[in-house]
């Protein structure tokens, strides 16, 4: 299962830095967290999960393998992006392919890097994507609901679907709001305002940008931001490039070090990067043995025969039963035969809905 991030913003807001920084240093660390270029502006990056390092050593485990998420570093928008100006259809194109929206926004004032509008406004720079993400929807379905009316009325049952659900989206952006705030009243509903593929309707993570001194606590700029998050029901999460970027290159113990002096748990990256994870409602579960560690990702809510599809289709299409051990019981007994001893080890069927750290194991027969 691939998941990505689209990271977009105006010029030099500081995104391509954070993606270079994403990059480079994924493919700096060890192996628990590798990196791999699929294209020259795509990279794919593991989520850092300090559970698959405690079940790895519990387990004696030779190699650890993340979970993913890809990232894709978004060709700069313009305005005027909706109706083909500069990179327009490109950007707009990148976008439909992703899966979330990273928005970089400047939060820092540097009088030798210029911004586009020669001032420093998050909330500015934020809604100048948002409003060409907007025309370009409100373009789409301006054509669409009148069409799907039509059908509707002729008593086309798809139709009316489509007529109710997108046109409950193109009131909302008629009225400047994104059309991920449409709220489908019943699973066919979702199914269509899924498949309708609106830009507006994915989920938005604001990165704030902000200068070194105030990567611990953020500064006024982010703060504006966080506010417009909270409104938006979005997240929002406060990196400085400038700090990744000393990063990359530092084995551990010196990152450990930097970051302590600069006030820091952990490098804005990894806040990045699992703040990704959750925006997209993803859940982990592991396989673990004495050959490797590894998380695998699925949908919160997703069933056992699902998770085991994740591993290899002759799973799912086989599947018969998993073997379940929650991991504070895992990590508290000491490893799966303590944990099936205890009575810890549950064997559940096609409708166990997988919890986020489940250590599975899948019988299945092809």
């Amino acid at each position: 299962m691939g998941f990505r991030c689209g990271i977009v913003g105006l010029p030099n807001v500081g995104k391509s830095t954070l993606f270079n920084a994403l990059t480079e240093t994924q493919a700096a660390q060890a192996a628990n967290y590798p990196f791999c270029t699929i294209e020259p502006n795509v990279g794919n990056v593991g989520v850092p999960d300090p559970r698959l390092d405690k079940l790895a050593e519990i387990a004696g485990s030779q190699k650890i393998i993340p979970t993913q998420l890809g990232f894709v570093d978004i060709a700069g928008l313009v305005r005027g992006a909706s109706k083909g100006e500069g990179l327009g259809n490109q950007f707009l194109g990148n976008i439909r392919e992703v899966d979330a929206i990273v928005h970089v926004l400047r939060c820092f004032e540097n009088d030798d890097i210029q911004h586009v509008d020669n001032k420093v406004d998050p909330i500015s720079d934020a809604e100048t994507v948002e409003t060409e993400l907007m025309l370009s929807d409100l373009e789409s379905l301006e054509k669409r609901v009148p069409a799907a009316e039509k059908k509707a009325k002729a008593g086309d049952k798809e139709s009316k679907i489509i007529a109710s659900v997108l046109g409950q989206a193109l009131e909302l952006l008629r009225d400047g709001k994104p059309a991920r705030l449409t709220q489908p009243k019943d699973d066919e509903e979702a199914r269509v305002f899924k498949q309708a593929q609106l830009l507006t309707a994915k989920p938005v993570l604001y990165v704030c940008n902000v200068e070194e001194e105030s990567a611990a606590n953020g500064n006024a700029f982010s703060a504006r931001v966080f506010e417009k998050a909270k409104a938006e029901g979005a997240n929002a999460v406060i990196v400085s490039a400038a700090i990744e970027s000393e990063l990359v290159g530092m084995d551990p113990e010196e990152r450990s070090v930097f970051l302590e002096e600069m006030g820091l748990h952990e490098t804005g990256l990894a806040r990045v990067i699992r703040a990704g994870y959750e925006l997209l409602h993803l859940i982990t579960f592991f396989t673990v043995g004495p050959k490797e560690a590894r998380a695998w990702t699925v949908h919160l809510g997703a069933k056992a025969p699902e998770a085991a599809g994740e591993i290899h289709s002759d799973m799912q299409r086989g599947f018969i039963r998993a073997e379940t051990i929650a991991y504070d019981d895992f990590v508290s007994l000491g490893g799966e035969s303590a944990a099936r001893d205890a009575g810890k080890l549950r064997q559940e069927g096609k409708e166990y809905v997988v919890k986020d750290g489940d250590v599975l194991h899948f019988k299945f027969n092809v």
